[in-house]
C-alpha cells in the first residue's frame, strides 16, 4: 500500500521554499532523552545477557544508559552552549519526575521540548494510547509552563491512529516520518500536523549502536551530508537534523566529533539555526504566503 498519510511529492518538482536572508539551510539538533524502567526488560542492550537470557533487572544495560543521565548529558549541553545551540529536546514526559536536575536545565537553556512518550516504550504497546499522549503533554506542560508542540514516538513507532490522536492533543508537528529533507503537511481527520525532517542518517542509534562505525564517522558523515544539503539548498531550501542521545554521544571517546561537526555546521554562511518549532512557523508561514490552499492535507 503506499504511504497512507502523504500523497507522493518530489523534491524536484515541489515549488522552492525559501528561507531568510538566502539561507541554504535550517539546522536543528535534537537530544533524546528518555527514562528507562528498571523494573522491565530494557528499550535496548549494548551487552547480550549470556545465555541469551532475558534478565530483569538488567543492570549493565540499565547502567549503560544511566551513565547518560548523570554524565552523557551535561557533556553535550557543554557542547551546545560553546556555539549557542538551542536543542530540541525530545523528552520522556516522566524525566520530568525523575530527573528534575535535567529537565531544568533545558527550561533555563530556553530549549524546546517535544514529547517522546511518557517512558521510553513504543506506542504500540500502550493500552491508552491517547491517555499516554495527554499524560506526557500535561507533565511536559506543568514543568516547564509551556505544552509542547512537537511529537516523536519512543523508537519512532506508531499505531495507525497516533497522528489522528496526536492532532487531538493540540501537537503541530511530528518526527516519526523519516522520508524527506523538507517538511510536509500530513493527512489526518481532523487537523494541521506537519511532517518534520528528522533523521535515521545523522543519528547515533543506528551510526554506533547498529552500524557499529568508530566515533569519527558522526564527523565525517555528517561533513558530507551537510555539504550536499548545503549544495542543493541554494535552489531550494534543506532541513538538517542531527539526532543523539547522551548515552551514546556523550561518552568520551564520541563528545570530540560532535564537537567537531557542529563547529563545521556553525562556520557556514547561509545557515539558520533554529528548533523544531521555529522551523514549524516558518514553513507554516512560507506555505500561507507562497501556496495559499496547499496547507490542507486532511483526509
Amino acid at each position: 500500500m503506499s504511504n497512507p498519510r502523504a500523497d507522493y511529492s518530489s523534491i524536484v518538482s515541489r515549488p522552492p521554499l525559501y528561507l531568510p536572508n538566502g539561507a541554504k539551510v535550517a539546522f536543528w539538533f535534537i537530544l533524546n532523552v528518555e527514562e528507562w524502567d528498571f523494573e522491565a526488560k530494557m528499550a535496548r542492550a549494548v551487552l547480550p545477557t549470556p545465555q541469551g537470557a532475558t534478565v530483569v533487572p538488567d543492570v549493565p544495560n540499565y547502567s549503560w544508559h544511566d551513565y547518560g543521565m548523570r554524565v552523557g548529558f551535561w557533556r553535550i549541553k557543554e557542547v551546545l552552549d560553546k556555539y549557542g545551540i538551542k536543542a530540541t529536546i525530545s523528552l520522556n514526559g516522566s524525566v520530568c519526575n525523575s530527573y528534575p536536575e535535567i529537565v531544568q536545565a533545558m527550561v533555563d537553556g530556553d530549549w524546546e521540548i517535544m514529547g517522546h512518550g511518557f517512558v521510553q516504550r513504543v506506542m504500540p504497546l500502550e493500552d491508552d494510547e491517547a491517555g499516554v499522549i495527554g499524560k506526557t503533554i500535561d507533565t511536559i506542560r506543568d514543568f516547564s509552563g509551556t505544552a509542547p508542540r512537537g511529537w516523536m514516538g519512543p523508537g519512532l513507532a506508531e499505531t495507525v491512529e497516533t497522528p489522528d490522536l496526536l492532532v487531538e492533543a493540540g501537537i503541530e508537528y511530528v518526527c516519526d516520518w523519516v522520508n524527506d529533507d523538507q517538511p510536509y503537511v500530513l493527512k489526518t481527520k481532523t487537523g494541521r500536523l506537519v511532517s518534520m525532517p528528522y533523521t535515521l542518517e545523522m543519528n547515533d542509534i543506528p551510526m554506533y549502536v547498529v552500524q557499529n562505525h568508530r566515533s569519527p564517522e558522526m564527523y565525517e558523515r555528517g561533513k558530507d551530508h551537510f555539504d550536499t544539503l548545503y549544495r542543493e539548498g541554494a535552489e531550494s531550501a534543506r532541513i538538517m537534523a542531527i539526532a543523539t542521545h547522551p548515552y551514546i554521544s556523550g561518552v568520551p571517546h564520541r563528545i570530540k566529533y560532535l564537537d567537531m561537526i557542529l563547529d563545521y555546521i556553525t562556520s557556514h554562511d547561509d545557515v539558520v539555526i533554529w528548533t523544531g518549532g521555529q522551523i514549524l512557523d516558518w514553513y507554516n508561514e512560507s506555505v500561507r504566503q507562497d501556496r495559499p490552499g496547499t496547507e490542507k492535507a486532511n483526509i
